[in-house]
């Protein structure tokens, strides 16, 4: 009883709050005109207000702070400083633009926050390349590879209605689920209040109308620091699980479909000889929109085949870390292949009909 009430807490103080600030953040946009304008990499064809995770921020961390009450925690302080760190790049790159360096080296001191200072940070491999526990520089150096990289990833996801709010929704519902049965309430409690601010925020990004916002930078950053803590933690707590070796493929099968996408347009961008971080047009996401799905059926595909990708490695959790993660990189190269190939039919059709000529994916 006592986890539930304070996971139900949560949830509800979190989604009230992000509910009652969104509709004012709207106001103030359109009175400001800090409007997210259409241009020829964006799928938005109306300016819309960009700054939905002001009230995320407020939502999550008023929340969780409320929640915890007198539970013991200390790494909260070194998350809730990364926190307020990107929060302030997100909303001036929201506002001015910031270059990619600027948020590069913004986000690469929110991770030492968390590494360094939190010393929330992997220390164990769990047996790939047969390697277990870390030492310290070599464990400090890839935390921050990796929480950068999941910022990075759950930042450049955010590109339609509904996908990276949704993702987001499911990769927390299913770390907190998992840090209850670990008994890791204070991280549970984190988990569910980010799933009540994104349940508001996707009622407004999604269904809204007059009060219709995008949660930005502000909300993409933050949520891509709290799921790289969700992940790192995740890791740890399971070192002296029966699972030790599962975790790190489950770990990365719940955030396959962002760290994917990641890789895969950084890949095509450094083929075309341009920088990995310059704008296009080439994720998932703009491909099922091209394949003439709307943003809702895109991002639904999407989020269920992130599901399907977790369930399959976790029927499969008896086989080999090597095993497992081998098949979490085919299946990625199959999802490559598999929309490169819906892509060539549907272009051919159109070119049939004189629309469009062939894209490259």
């Amino acid at each position: 009883m006592f986890t539930t009430l304070h996971i139900i807490a949560a949830i509800f103080v979190s989604a009230l709050l992000t509910h009652l600030t969104v509709p004012v953040i709207v106001r103030i946009s359109a009175l400001k005109t800090l409007l997210d304008k259409p241009n020829d990499r964006k799928v938005n064809k109306l300016p819309i207000p960009n700054l939905g995770g002001v009230a995320m921020f407020f939502g999550v961390t008023i929340s969780t702070l409320l929640v915890i009450e007198n539970m013991e925690v200390r790494d909260f302080r070194y998350i809730l400083a990364a926190m307020i760190l990107l929060f302030f790049v997100g909303i001036k790159d929201d506002i001015l633009i910031l270059s990619a360096r600027t948020k590069l080296i913004a986000q690469f001191i929110a991770a030492g926050f968390l590494a360094i200072l939190g010393n929330i940070r992997l220390t164990n491999l769990h047996g790939i390349f047969g390697i277990g526990e870390i030492n310290y520089w070599f464990s400090v150096a890839l935390s921050l590879v990796v929480i950068v990289g999941i910022i990075n990833a759950m930042n450049l996801i955010d590109g339609i209605d509904g996908l990276a709010g949704g993702l987001g929704l499911m990769i927390s519902t299913l770390f907190g689920t998992i840090f209850i049965l670990f008994g890791q309430l204070q991280y549970a409690i984190l988990c569910f209040a980010v799933v009540g601010s994104l349940m508001s925020f996707l009622f407004y990004n999604v269904f809204g109308k007059t009060n219709k916002i995008f949660m930005g930078d502000t909300g993409s950053l933050m949520l891509g620091l709290l799921v790289a803590v969700m992940f790192i933690k995740y890791n740890e707590i399971a070192i002296d699980s029966a699972n030790n070796a599962f975790s790190p493929a489950i770990s990365i099968a719940i955030v396959f479909v962002p760290l994917f996408d990641m890789v895969r347009v950084f890949c095509i961008r450094m083929m075309n000889k341009k920088s990995p971080f310059k704008p296009d047009m080439n994720h998932i996401h703009h491909r099922f929109l091209q394949l003439g799905h709307s943003h809702l059926v895109s991002s639904l595909l999407i989020i269920t085949i992130n599901l399907l990708i977790i369930a399959l490695i976790t029927l499969l959790r008896g086989l080999n870390i090597h095993i497992l993660l081998g098949i979490l990189f085919g299946l990625g190269i199959a999802f490559t292949y598999s929309l490169r190939l819906w892509a060539h039919r549907k272009s051919r059709m159109l070119r049939s009909q004189n629309e469009i000529p062939d894209s490259d994916f």
